[in-house]
């Protein structure tokens, strides 16, 4: 049998490649259009704003002193989908008005699905102290989880590696790593109580509390002042509680709404870490 030629060979290797399937192409087009519709908004020069007794600014005379703007903190989700093509799926659908910067698949496999310096819609209705439009300063990432399973290792190893690269990249403060639910305590229950947020604060992405056998809480300590004081929003008392739970105590985050006093001293010393 005669061996085939290599430029046979490779010719019908480019064949079959650009044959392949690509599922994504048509809203790739659709990402590559729109970014560039926006590129074009920022470099349009605003009309002066007339204002009523004073001269009409006649003149636009761009600073030479600018950059982009960058994403302050990191917030991250379980997609309780399914699978990374059903969220996919979701994220390239206009109706669904939900997006994120990144997914990551159970088998570790990073998904970039919007620039970084873009506004995702990922937080919806938030707020973590005096921020409440958390879309517009922070980078979405989803984990393909269920909400009710532990996280893969290989998952929690590859957000490490993609926190570690974004922290450097954007100087995000320590303290601005934290979950939908952190900023949505009311609607939201992502990340679950089975994700290692311990994990990932010792390697410096999101606060921890320190050895609390010394803590002595003040007289006067109030729980729904510190939860406000850590970034909480204390409107719903109870659902920030809850919140806080899940991410601090799962093992105590589906029981009850109340604090004792080893829970307090947990809380005491965030918030001590975030004053």
């Amino acid at each position: 049998m005669k061996q085939i030629p290599r430029w046979l060979f490779w010719m019908i290797a480019v064949t079959v490649c650009s044959c392949a399937p690509k599922p994504y192409a048509a809203t790739n087009k659709v990402y590559r259009r729109q970014a560039k519709q926006y590129a074009e908004v920022i470099k349009q020069t605003p009309a002066p704003v007339p204002v009523a007794g004073i001269p009409a600014v006649t003149s636009w005379i761009g600073t030479t002193n600018f950059n982009m703007r960058k994403p302050n903190y990191v917030i991250i989700h379980h997609t309780a989908q399914g699978s990374c093509d059903t969220t996919f799926r979701t994220f390239t659908l206009p109706r669904t008005q939900v997006s994120a910067h990144y997914v990551i698949c159970s088998d570790g496999a990073i998904n970039h699905m919007l620039n970084d310096y873009l506004r995702a819609w990922h937080a919806g209705v938030s707020k973590w102290g005096n921020v409440t439009d958390m879309n517009s300063v922070s980078i979405g990432i989803e984990l393909d989880n269920n909400g009710l399973t532990p996280f893969q290792p290989q998952q929690i190893n590859s957000l490490l590696v993609l926190l570690d690269s974004l922290k450097h990249r954007y100087n995000i403060p320590a303290a601005n790593f934290i979950g939908h639910a952190d900023i949505a305590p009311v609607r939201k229950v992502d990340p679950s109580a089975y994700f290692p947020w311990q994990q990932l604060a010792e390697k410096g992405f999101g606060l921890w509390f320190k050895d609390t056998a010394a803590i002595i809480l003040p007289p006067d300590f109030n729980s729904k002042q510190a939860l406000r004081l850590v970034g909480y929003d204390t409107r719903d008392s109870a659902a920030a509680i809850r919140a806080f739970k899940r991410h601090f105590i799962p093992a105590d985050s589906t029981t009850g709404i109340d604090l004792d006093e080893g829970e307090k001293k947990i809380l005491f010393s965030l918030m001590q870490q975030s004053e």
